[in-house]
């Protein structure tokens, strides 16, 4: 019979540790949805439930009531549970790696795609119907997860500064759930013809460069399925940086056509290298983000976590 309850994020009983877990335990599945989302989608969660229930797990549905959850939930060592499912975009995965880093031992992490970009679920090719998402988390077939640390803060596709993160900045939130990825070109826009940018002093590995944006990253995509980085994995170790030369409104389209047709790392005043460290400042703060969030300003000190994590992919 399938379970949809309400789960405690701090149980009563403190489950054994992940590495411990009995059999049974190990195929229960957790799962995480935000219902105040615009992309939260009762009907497609109840389905996926049904299918795993139907492959023998015990699931619960669990509706978050608060920003943080997430993280808190996945942050309790008495963690009951051998999946963790998140239903929701990017920012939401994020929040649930944020909160593995203080979890001992972290269940396997499942991602059912939502949200505006989804920019994981095109770097991992995830399914979108509800059957093939539940066939994939029954499946339980696991990559390591290799996910950066931007001022000690969690990254899982990339950490930047510039423009793209003035544009996160400065994107209302009440826009972003109505429009998606329409917001962040409207804002775009406003932004490239408004602002005047600031050169950043980028050291890469103890080598010193300036450019006007820089992009370090675990992923190959940004912005959804739009190539930044071909040699780039969220499933190997390793960071590589991008940078921009120019930011201004011509410049910022050029290379906004280039990434749509895949040639970003082509165009003229572009560098994609590797690097394992990563150190971003400028004389004026400039803002930065995280997975597509914002996160405060600038200066960034960036490097590789010391653990993957397991993600279930298709």
């Amino acid at each position: 019979m399938m379970a949809l309850r309400k789960a405690d994020p701090q149980p009563d009983t403190v489950s054994p540790s992940q590495t411990d877990m009995t059999a049974d335990a190990a195929r229960t599945v957790l799962i995480l949805a935000n219902p105040t989302s615009g992309s939260y989608r009762p009907a497609r969660l109840e389905a996926i439930c049904k299918g795993l229930t139907n492959s023998g797990y015990a699931v619960t549905l669990h509706l978050t009531k608060r920003a943080g959850e997430i993280g808190e939930i996945a942050a309790n060592p008495g963690l009951a549970t051998g999946i963790l499912a998140v239903a929701g975009g990017d920012g939401s995965v994020n929040e649930a790696i944020t909160g593995f880093q203080h979890n001992a031992n972290p269940p396997a992490l499942a991602v059912i795609p939502s949200g505006t970009a989804n920019v994981l679920a095109a770097e991992l090719d995830l399914p979108r119907k509800a059957d093939a998402i539940a066939a994939m988390i029954a499946r339980r077939r696991t990559k390591p997860l290799y996910y950066g640390l931007a001022n000690g803060r969690p990254f899982v596709l990339m950490a930047s500064a510039g423009f793209d993160a003035e544009v996160v900045h400065a994107v209302p939130l009440s826009l972003k759930r109505r429009l998606g990825k329409l917001a962040y070109g409207m804002i775009g826009v406003e932004v490239a013809l408004s602002r005047k940018g600031e050169d950043l002093i980028v050291e890469a590995d103890g080598e010193l460069m300036t450019c006007r944006l820089a992009i370090a990253t675990k992923s190959r995509c940004y912005g959804g399925p739009f190539v930044v980085c071909r040699e780039a994995s969220v499933t190997e170790p390793g960071l590589h940086l991008v940078t921009l030369a120019e930011d201004n409104a011509l410049s910022a389209l050029r290379y906004g056509l280039a990434l749509m047709m895949g040639r970003l790392d082509r165009a003229r005043g572009v560098k994609v290298f590797s690097a394992e460290r990563i150190s971003i400042t400028a004389a004026r703060r400039v803002p930065a983000q995280v997975d597509g969030d914002p996160f405060g300003v600038t200066p960034l000190t960036i490097e590789p976590a010391p653990l993957p994590v397991s993600i279930i992919v298709p």
